[in-house]
């Protein structure tokens, strides 16, 4: 027998329907403070309908767009939770930009390649080469910046 859509969930049927192993599961929560399953005695877990909705969104933004934990943890931060649940119902990823214009501010050259890789999926292969030109160009003027400050 199905269950309602509004059911919770244990640890087993979430994972089940995630197609993930249930540690997976239980090391994301170690990970992700948005998840957060009742708990209840001998620590069972029950996980709500949104909870596994979110976990969809961790699922398809780490596995499917190849984002690591530290990438989805700032998208949850700086977009949160509903974002995520909407990219995990297969809604398009929106506002690619904003996100390479954050990791440019931060400096960190390691979440803007993970931001085009992002944009990579989404985008036909002119738009491609141009957003690979411009972070090209982007990081060449970092470089220049950080060698002229060193002066």
């Amino acid at each position: 027998m199905d269950k309602s859509p509004d059911a919770f969930r244990t640890i087993s049927e979430a994972a089940e329907e995630l197609d993930l192993p249930q540690h997976v599961l239980r090391f994301w929560e170690t990970r992700f403070s948005t998840i957060k399953p009742l708990k209840r005695g001998g620590g069972r877990r029950y996980y709500r309908p949104e909870d596994v909705l979110l976990l969809r969104g961790i699922r398809h933004l780490l596995y499917d767009q190849g984002f690591t934990i530290k990438g989805v943890q700032r998208i949850l931060k700086d977009q949160g939770s509903r974002y995520v649940i909407a990219v995990g119902e297969g809604k398009p990823l929106e506002d690619i930009l904003p996100m390479i214009e954050m990791a440019e501010a931060a400096g960190d050259e390691a979440e803007i390649e993970e931001a085009v890789m992002t944009a990579n999926a989404a985008l036909d292969a002119e738009s491609r080469d141009k957003l690979s030109n411009v972070l090209r160009e982007l990081l060449e003027c970092k470089r220049i910046l950080e060698r002229a400050r060193e002066n």
